[in-house]
């Protein structure tokens, strides 16, 4: 497999703080942003500037912290906005503007032109101060191609590192998002970023079939949180590109950990059936599924949770079967006879079907209550 041509842009600190009821403090943000670098993410999106005094500081802290990682911040395509991110001495800028005729009707009330000629006036201000730029279409996904395109390469030609696709609204889907940056592409073969939201539950599917028809820069957030239903999520993208995509270079050991620092500092915990990182992720209950990878993990875990920083874990239920009892009792320092396993099993699958859940606490009660003899 050759590995596809990407680098990874994390905006948990912007985009994810832009969760309704998230704020993440200057220390949570810095280490946050440390153990993104230690995982290996090439760029970090720190923050907005322009919002307000204590953000511009933690955008200048984070990229004053000797990161590997390059760091960026946000800016309208407003000469203020990009003074502020000078300021703070990041290395990129992502100048963005709303694209789509819905937007510029309804927020500049001027001709896309007017707009596109003011926005590269500020591509090539903040290209003169020797940061890198991207130039970002805001709903992208519902703009005329055309007009992405001339706005792309008249952006390259006044000075943009990169250009950036973002499905605003979360509305495409994979082969949509496919055909459109193919046709993209073909016309402009620029260095183009794709930022896809959640709406339809198809962010992590849209980015990384960015990825594979030749995106180069994938946006992500720790968790999938963000504006609304989220963003793509940073570990499930790092899986696919590992396991589909032929890139390795990443540190996918430290994404248990970091999934639990954001859950800790945003407050939203990821439901337990997410992937990668949920608490069921690598859970099994089923006696066919549990004997089976007894044998062999590969048989019903195509992830292995080694690999993300997970642990495998057998949770006893009704479905649960002889062998997964022994052996999860044998972990527990009990061996069991045939007549002390079988009531055990019989135990857990009545307690499990009355909607008791079958705790490590509930079953070594049941094994010590076997090895006593209490056996009916």
């Amino acid at each position: 497999m050759k590995p596809w041509n990407i680098e990874i842009c994390d905006v948990t600190l912007r985009d994810g703080e832009q969760t309704p009821g998230v704020s993440f403090t200057r220390d949570e943000k810095m280490t946050i942003a440390a153990l993104l670098d230690e995982i290996g993410v090439e760029v970090i999106e720190a923050g907005f500037p322009v919002v307000s005094a204590a953000e511009k500081e933690c955008v200048a802290a984070i990229a004053r912290a000797g990161l590997s990682a390059r760091v960026c911040c946000l800016a309208r395509a407003l000469k203020p906005d990009i003074e502020a991110a000078l300021d703070c001495d990041v290395d990129m800028v992502s100048i963005f503007f709303a694209t789509s005729d819905l937007h510029i009707r309804h927020k500049y009330r001027k001709s896309r032109e007017e707009v596109l000629d003011g926005a590269l006036d500020m591509v090539e201000f903040a290209a003169d101060h020797g940061v890198q730029v991207r130039f970002a279409a805001e709903d992208a996904s519902r703009t005329d191609p055309a007009f992405l395109i001339e706005m792309y390469t008249r952006g390259v030609e006044r000075g943009a590192n990169l250009v950036s696709f973002a499905d605003t609204v979360g509305c495409l889907t994979p082969l949509e998002i496919h055909a459109v940056v193919t046709r993209l592409l073909d016309a402009a073969p620029l260095p183009l970023c794709i930022h896809c939201h959640n709406d339809l539950g198809l962010a992590t599917a849209n980015t990384v079939t960015a990825a594979a028809a030749g995106a180069f820069q994938l946006h992500t957030t720790v968790n999938g949180i963000g504006e609304r239903a989220g963003n793509a999520a940073l570990e499930q993208v790092l899986a696919v590109l590992r396991l589909k995509g032929g890139v390795d270079r990443y540190d996918l050991s430290r994404l248990q950990e970091i999934s639990r620092l954001v859950a800790r500092c945003s407050g939203i915990t990821p439901e337990r059936t997410r992937p990668v990182v949920g608490e069921n992720a690598f859970a099994h209950e089923s006696g066919i599924h549990i004997a089976a990878i007894l044998c062999d993990p590969l048989t019903y875990e195509y992830v292995p949770p080694e690999l993300v920083g997970g642990e495998r874990r057998f949770v006893l239920g009704k479905h649960t079967g002889r062998r997964a009892l022994e052996h999860v009792a044998k972990a527990y320092g009990f061996d069991l006879s045939d007549d002390e396993a079988r009531w055990v099993l019989e135990q857990v699958k009545q307690k499990s079907e009355g909607k008791c859940s079958v705790t490590r606490e509930v079953l070594c009660n049941l094994l010590r209550a076997a090895k006593e003899g209490i056996v009916q």
